[in-house]
């Protein structure tokens, strides 16, 4: 059976296709239309899952979205004759509504002369959000927990996950979040793209907690683990909160009330200088941000019993919470998918329905790795250089195919050990928002100024943002104080002490590493190629960003190329072939 899951019409958008209940191929949107954050109908993404997959459309079986708009339909209902919110509001809400509802149409137009003809099935937004963390973990029990900013009328759900099924316990509706409470925080910093929470992160280790008693203002934690905002702070439960989601980025107008800026003093504008008082709000935003998180963690594992944990929804991208969950927490084994915020609904809502409408199957797929986006050949690549030859000759490269694998990786380990900054572009596309090694941009860790070499040269970024060390998965133990596979960049763990000069380009000012553990078996050339770096130098690190210039990352060959062209990359390395600059 073939089982097609979308996340359409809001952040993210992007499918996954499964064949019998295995992942064959799962892509977001905007790596094919190059906009950050595309919030349309992810037609490109569906065109590439039944490529790879080798059908067309009317050979679905079954397409799911994870959206259900009778899910909570009584709240809903309830809340609309309390509240009483904006007329155009409730209208561009069934607006919404309408265009997510009109999948079949969608359908006809993006595949003219075939015709969708299977079961379209809904699943509800946080449903959809707990099978994506669960039925892909490698746990047969666990806790799972959902935690975002909205979806389907609820902001947070949790329950038990046991063999194919999931029991939800208990919800945070609307107009509580956690979410909500971050990303207006996030505003209030100045920060009003979607998305930039990870911004609000990178500053909270420069600052104090000294705002968290204003915190508490904002948040309260609640007896059965959840928490509720207090809404004198907030204007998103009854004002038109606006957000583009007919193409392109969402974008949202501002969530916090006046009363906030009289707590905090002046919202801080989009390009005023940083200050200590901005250091200070943001690490008291994470601050309160991990209490309500391990609040719901604690009480649940105290409920529960059950030791292993799936996290899922927008906060999971939280990796700087999720590195602390061992220390915080009574839990033993945690699973984070690559994709865990909406993008993941897509194959969150594919698993749903793949398990309501098949009971009698079993869970037998594990996802271990990330790559599940398109990839393309050497002779591909070879083509693209040579109709690129002028482009090359103007920009002083040469151009070399290197047969050999142990060769390839030793020149490149050498070329980053003498401060080289190389694009690295191998195999299918990571699955998810970060760069796992096949669309990365690569730096030697030891070099102090590999920071500013690479915001000068390429990323042109905040330069309080900390850069990433990816680790061979059986040295993590040597250069951090926590253990754990983190294949998929979703934890912040400490570097130890005697390490953190050693590997100082990714090691953030509290002593911190987003790290990704290497497996041969996950990735096994870039394991190579971290371990030819570690034979020349000592140390089984390399500095890992995303392969982009404020852009989506780089998916095609062409695009990486571009990149690297209007940049000041030293190398290139795409699939066998070598791109140098003389």
């Amino acid at each position: 059976m073939y089982v097609l899951g979308i996340n359409a019409f809001h952040g993210d958008s992007s499918a996954a296709i499964l064949l019998d209940g295995k992942l064959v191929a799962a892509v977001e949107e905007e790596r094919f239309l190059r906009v950050k954050h595309w919030a349309g109908f992810p037609a490109e993404s569906i065109a590439y899952c039944l490529r790879e997959a080798g059908i067309k459309l009317g050979q679905l079986d079954v397409i799911a979205v994870n959206q259900d708009v009778k899910a909570n339909l009584w709240r809903k209902i309830a809340y609309s004759l309390l509240k009483k919110p904006d007329l155009t509001l409730i209208a561009d809400r069934l607006k919404n509504r309408k265009s997510r509802l009109d999948i079949p149409h969608l359908l006809d137009a993006a595949f003219p002369g075939e015709k969708f003809t299977g079961v379209l099935q809904t699943v509800e937004h946080h449903l959809a959000h707990l099978s994506s963390a669960f039925h892909v973990s490698p746990f047969d029990e666990a806790v799972v927990v959902s935690v975002d900013g909205f979806g389907d009328f609820s902001s947070a759900a949790w329950g038990i996950g046991k063999g194919a099924e999931i029991e939800v316990l208990d919800r945070v509706y609307f107009p509580h979040s956690l979410g909500i409470f971050y990303q207006a925080l996030t505003q209030y910093l100045g920060f009003p793209h979607y998305g930039d929470e990870y911004k609000v992160m990178g500053l909270a280790p420069y600052g104090k907690p000294s705002f968290l008693s204003e915190m508490r203002e904002l948040v309260s934690l609640q007896e059965n683990a959840g928490y509720a905002l207090n809404l004198d702070y907030f204007i998103h439960q009854n004002e038109k909160i606006t957000e583009s989601l007919s193409g392109g980025a969402p974008e949202f107008a501002t969530l916090y009330s006046a009363k906030l800026t009289d707590l905090l003093g002046p919202a801080r504008q989009k390009d005023e200088a940083l200050t200590q008082k901005h250091f200070d709000v943001a690490r008291s935003i994470q601050a309160m941000y991990e209490e309500a998180f391990f609040h719901l963690l604690n009480t649940l594992y105290a409920r529960t019993g059950v030791d292993k944990l799936c996290l899922s929804g927008g906060c999971a991208m939280n990796s700087v919470a999720n590195g602390k969950i061992y220390r915080n927490t009574s839990f033993k084994a945690v699973y984070i998918q690559s994709a865990a915020g909406d993008a993941g609904g897509a194959i969150g809502s594919a698993y749903s329905a793949w398990h309501t409408l098949v009971p009698a199957a079993k869970r037998h797929f594990v996802m271990d790795h990330a790559y599940y986006g398109p990839s393309y050949s050497n002779e591909y690549i070879e083509h693209l250089l040579k109709a690129q030859r002028i482009a090359l000759n103007n920009a002083s490269c040469k151009t070399e195919y290197v047969s050999n694998a142990s060769d390839l990786f030793d020149r490149t380990a050498k070329a980053i050990s003498e401060g080289k900054v190389i694009g690295w572009f191998q195999g299918r596309l990571e699955w998810g928002p970060r760069a796992l090694g096949n669309r990365s941009i690569l730096g030697d860790p030891r070099r102090e100024d590999m920071k500013d070499i690479l915001n000068l040269k390429i990323k042109r970024r905040e330069s309080f943002r900390p850069f990433a060390p990816s680790i061979l998965r059986e040295k993590v133990s040597e250069w951090f104080e926590e253990e754990d596979d983190v294949p998929f960049m979703m934890e912040v763990f400490q570097i130890r002490e005697d390490k953190r000069s050693l590997i100082p380009a990714v090691t953030h000012v509290d002593g911190s590493g987003r790290l990704q553990t290497v497996t041969e078996t996950g990735n096994p050339r870039y394991h190579a190629l971290i371990q030819a770096f570690n034979s020349l130098t000592g140390v089984p690190v390399l500095l890992n960003t995303s392969f982009n210039e404020n852009e989506p990352i780089v998916c095609k060959p062409e695009e990486a190329l571009a990149c690297f062209l209007r940049t000041k990359m030293d190398v290139l390395v795409m699939g066998d072939w070598l791109v140098a600059r003389n």
